[in-house]
């Protein structure tokens, strides 16, 4: 009778054990909730962001860093939440970087072409 109430309390340990060591662990889909908001943050610092968009950045990181203590403290739901809001603003960071650059571009363009205009009105002869 000792021998099987050693065999359950084992059993019992060991579940424990393994309940609390994926705990620690996290969840997948947190995990990877915040992989992906991860990814997006650091498309949106190669495309401009930090110069562009440095509000929208700011608050993608701060999700980032709350979704991130969320699924460390077993808080999945939020963390996923989170991770998605992250995911969101590091997008919109991104556009938004991509769309002041397009249109930094398109104001240099413009420019130029002013220039060229007064240059060819400059070097062409006027005829009476």
């Amino acid at each position: 009778m000792r021998k099987i109430s050693r065999t359950v309390s084992g059993a019992v340990i060991a579940l424990a054990a393994a309940t609390a060591l994926a705990a620690c662990a996290g969840n997948p889909v947190a995990d990877e909730k915040i992989a992906v908001a991860k990814a997006s943050l650091q498309r949106a610092e190669r495309s401009g962001a930090p110069e562009y968009a440095p509000v929208e950045l700011a608050a993608a990181r701060d999700k980032v860093a709350l979704a991130e203590k969320a699924n460390a403290d077993g808080d999945h739901k939020p963390a996923i939440s989170m991770a998605e809001q992250a995911n969101v603003d590091a997008q919109l960071a991104e556009a938004t970087a991509e769309q002041a650059r397009s249109h930094k571009a398109a104001m240099e363009f413009d420019a130029a072409m002013q220039t060229l205009r007064q240059e060819s009105m400059r070097a062409s002869p006027t005829t009476p």
